[in-house]
């Protein structure tokens, strides 16, 4: 763990920016081409809603695995939440964009499909997450950034409950992108409570 936690400190934060944007050029170019099949509108907003949701699972994931395993991915976390927005956006402008484009049935799908409302919802949570991810918003909300950023697992549970809903009939991988998120948000509380027994004992 040690040798890659080196190859880590190493890696610059730039480059993690740059391979994780370049499968949505990569993605787009495939729509175009017919490189995703059919439907190609449908598959690219599926791979963009796809991406997002790993890398949302990844954020999650960076302390638990600190945490147990030794492997320190702090210095990523904000690319991986910067990134994974990037695609929450990228999924939402497909739809709107290319797929419904009409503003009446835009809001009748938001009001009245449940799944669409739940994936809304979870832009909305992650727009201030992305708006305050700047080193400047960090000093001038104090604790208060802190705070505010729990919306992350919130946002976690409302896309992974997203796919599942939007998923025709029983597919497993939507199940296995949710039960992940819960047991990373259940991880973080477990953590959480020992640290505040801990600090009841030092006291």
């Amino acid at each position: 763990m040690a040798f890659a936690n080196q190859l880590i400190r190493r890696l610059p934060v730039w480059a993690v920016y740059l391979l994780g944007a370049l499968p949505a050029p990569w993605l787009f170019y495939l729509g175009l081409t017919g490189g995703l099949g059919v439907e190609p509108i449908k598959a690219l907003e599926h791979e963009y809603g796809k991406l997002a949701l790993q890398l949302l699972i990844l954020t999650l994931a960076i302390s638990p695995l600190r945490r147990l395993l030794g492997l320190n991915l702090l210095k990523f976390r904000r690319a991986a939440g910067l990134l994974c927005f990037f695609y929450v956006l990228c999924h939402l402008l497909v739809w709107l964009v290319l797929d419904v484009q009409i503003v009446s049935q835009i809001l009748t799908d938001i009001a009245k499909r449940p799944y669409i409302t739940i994936g809304m919802g979870a832009f909305v949570l992650m727009l201030p997450l992305a708006l305050t991810s700047s080193n400047l918003a960090v000093r001038k909300l104090g604790r208060a950034w802190s705070r505010l950023h729990r919306l992350t697992y919130a946002a976690a549970v409302l896309g992974a409950a997203h796919y599942v809903m939007l998923s025709k009939g029983f597919q497993i991988e939507p199940l296995i992108y949710l039960g992940l998120v819960l047991f990373l948000l259940a991880l973080r509380l477990a953590g959480s409570r020992w640290l505040r027994q801990a600090a009841g004992v030092g006291v």
